[in-house]
């Protein structure tokens, strides 16, 4: 009998805004095409949260509906970690405010930002918390508002970005969870992917509004290059750590942020499409929410004992894996 505890997820849920902001009125915001869009991205379109609302709200509802169709009430979270580059306000973070909106009265919260990574790194972080035995009921939410930090005159970057949220329940197993992860980091790939000012380095003012520095700013090419290295890099890692095969993998999740980076990690593992989750088309890059969006949209097609690898790469740089298996879910 295994003895080992285990961090497994035993429930999903996730929230979208009503919105949609497809291609087509993106032509009208900016100099580009549904065709060029589709064909350097993958996506569709991506959903915009109303204005008045964010993140905060996004991952209440999120909770919402995992504790809707799960069974699991609201006092019995122990823990939520909120993995997101997009909190409500400098300073205060927004996992207490979550906890206050979804009813999680008996649950401590904090932020954790890795940018596009960030809810695999949380995933860590909250499976030492059950492997531990300190806690038994923990929720780890990806939610980002991108669209509250996308300059709208930028077809570079505007076209990229959605909002959303998704979340998962973590709990004890003896027989399902996380295996393993492999993360990096490497501090020099902020000049590449960044908001450069709102923060410490440098701080508000006319200037910085002017030259519109607290949108998201990126080099491209150079994220798309290390996006298909890092990705590639760490998930070959990891299977060789676990001592496993690409045959071994059910599935792999990786993040949502370009279908040509999507196809590129998995040509490169020798991972057949079919084997891939992607579902980018219909909400861009949500940042911190695509995997546990993804999660939620093909929790009908993972079955327990499934092995699945999730992988990602941020700003920042951050990059990694994680291999999990699945197990039985509340979901009804």
């Amino acid at each position: 009998m295994n003895t080992k505890i285990s961090a497994s997820i035993t429930a999903v849920g996730g929230y979208v805004p009503q919105r949609i902001l497809d291609n087509a009125t993106l032509e009208k915001m900016v100099d580009t095409s549904d065709e060029w869009i589709v064909a350097r991205t993958g996506i569709k379109e991506r959903r915009i949260l109303e204005e008045g609302k964010a993140t905060s709200d996004m991952a209440a509802l999120a909770i919402r509906n995992l504790l809707e169709n799960s069974g699991v009430k609201p006092e019995e979270i122990e823990v939520l970690i909120l993995a997101t580059s997009t909190p409500d306000n400098v300073l205060s973070p927004a996992a207490p405010l979550v906890c206050h909106k979804a009813g999680l009265v008996n649950a401590w919260g904090f932020d954790l930002n890795a940018a596009c990574s960030g809810f695999l790194y949380a995933l860590s972080v909250a499976a030492s918390l059950i492997e531990s035995g300190r806690h038994k009921k923990i929720l780890l939410v990806g939610a980002d508002k991108m669209s509250a930090i996308v300059n709208y005159e930028d077809r570079n970057t505007c076209v990229l970005f959605g909002d959303g949220a998704g979340v998962v329940l973590l709990e004890p197993s003896h027989d399902a969870g996380i295996l393993d992860n492999i993360y990096h980091s490497d501090g020099g790939g902020v000049q590449f992917l960044s908001v450069p000012a709102g923060g410490s380095a440098e701080g508000t003012g006319q200037q910085t509004l002017d030259d519109k520095r607290h949108y998201v700013q990126q080099d491209g090419r150079t994220v798309f290059k290390n996006a298909i290295n890092g990705m590639t890099s760490a998930s070959k890692e990891l299977l060789q750590k676990l001592n496993l095969t690409t045959d071994d993998i059910n599935w792999v999740v990786p993040h949502q942020a370009n279908l040509r980076i999507i196809d590129s990690v998995g040509h490169n593992l020798g991972i057949p499409k079919e084997k891939i989750k992607v579902n980018i088309e219909r909400y861009g890059n949500t940042t911190a929410a695509t995997l546990p969006l993804c999660l939620w949209d093909f929790h009908s097609d993972f079955k327990p004992g499934d092995k699945i690898l999730l992988t990602a790469f941020g700003a920042g740089f951050t990059w990694g894996s994680t291999c999990i298996v699945w197990g039985e879910l509340k979901n009804k």
